[in-house]
């Protein structure tokens, strides 16, 4: 595990970034590697919005360069992480070839036959506005194998982490699921959730416009679940606030498995009835739709408030160090 640990590579690269916004990352990072002993095996590319364009342009290229020498020159695992900030020149104004130059620097990822290195891509983009349709994000959905979408209302209303899984998507999870991989009941239970958050969504805006008292019995058992899937199931960590602090951003997350997360869905699913799971056959709802979860999220819960209850009662040189612990 030691040799394994050792041979991985990281890269960060920001493009565009204010010097409020450099100067931060630079010093979350240093600090955050040098505290682990990884800063001799990371290598940071910052390009800031002052820097020419010209420059921001040729960031990824050459962050990509690097990652291909260590991947293929010295056999190392490469993960590259980068960040980019957009601007809109005038209404939209991008050139015709952007999706092949974006697919240039996505599709360097891979593996080289003959080699024993690889890299990992996870680009990260901030949208101007939370335009998902803006035509950087658009297209890098076109040429990557998936997206995880950050929402700002569900951090606003403090679900962590804050992913809309209605736009996010994977293209190659169907491949990787199922029996043999996960759980056999896993694919369709996934559509199931899906469609009923769908659902809910709908719900939830026609809710909105014309009253509770207007919808069915049906919609309020959308609604009832979709409360409950943004809490329960997207949700994995504590976010509560004890005396000023976000419980989140101090590491005390909650630990879930596959097989737990099924569990969990299978308990938000009970809230309809059999014959409302249309999209998950027969033979699966009879194995799965009368068990009981094999994880009590509540217990999660009250176990991590009680972890930083005992923390909090010491003194606060060891409030700090065991925060950092946890």
């Amino acid at each position: 595990m030691f040799m394994m640990v050792m041979r991985i590579i990281f890269l960060f690269t920001a493009m565009g970034v204010n010097m409020e916004v450099y100067t931060r990352t630079a010093r979350f990072f240093k600090h955050d590697f040098e505290e682990n002993g990884s800063l001799e095996r990371v290598t940071l590319f910052l390009n800031l919005a002052s820097d020419p364009t010209i420059e921001r342009i040729i960031t990824p290229r050459l962050a990509l360069t690097t990652a291909e020498y260590y991947a293929y020159q010295t056999e190392k695992h490469v993960l590259r992480s980068t960040s980019a900030r957009e601007e809109v020149p005038g209404r939209r104004g991008y050139p015709g070839y952007m999706y092949t130059d974006l697919s240039t620097i996505y599709e360097r990822a891979g593996r080289v036959e003959g080699r024993n290195g690889s890299i990992t891509q996870i680009p990260i983009l901030t949208m101007p506005n939370d335009d998902i349709t803006h035509p950087i994000p658009d297209l890098t959905g076109y040429i990557t194998e998936g997206q995880i979408f950050i929402d700002r209302q569900l951090h606003n209303r403090q679900i962590y982490p804050p992913i809309n899984v209605l736009p996010s998507l994977s293209r190659l999870m169907k491949s990787a699921v199922g029996e043999g991989f996960t759980r056999r009941d896993h694919p369709e239970v996934s559509n199931q959730l899906y469609a009923n958050y769908a659902m809910g969504k709908d719900v939830a805006a026609m809710k909105a416009v014309v009253g509770e008292d207007a919808i069915s019995d049906e919609d309020k058992l959308l609604l009832e679940f979709l409360e409950k899937f943004e809490k329960h199931f997207i949700s994995q960590g504590l976010y509560s606030n004890f005396n000023g602090q976000w419980l989140t951003f101090l590491g005390l997350y909650e630990s879930r498995t596959i097989e737990e997360s099924l569990d969990i869905a299978w308990s938000l699913l009970r809230i309809f009835p059999r014959e409302q799971l249309t999209r998950i056959s027969e033979d699966i709802i009879k194995e799965f739709y009368p068990r009981t979860s094999t994880k009590n999220r509540n217990t999660i819960v009250e176990d991590t408030k009680n972890n930083y209850d005992d923390i909090m009662s010491e003194s606060p040189l060891s409030q700090e160090q065991n925060l950092i612990d946890t």
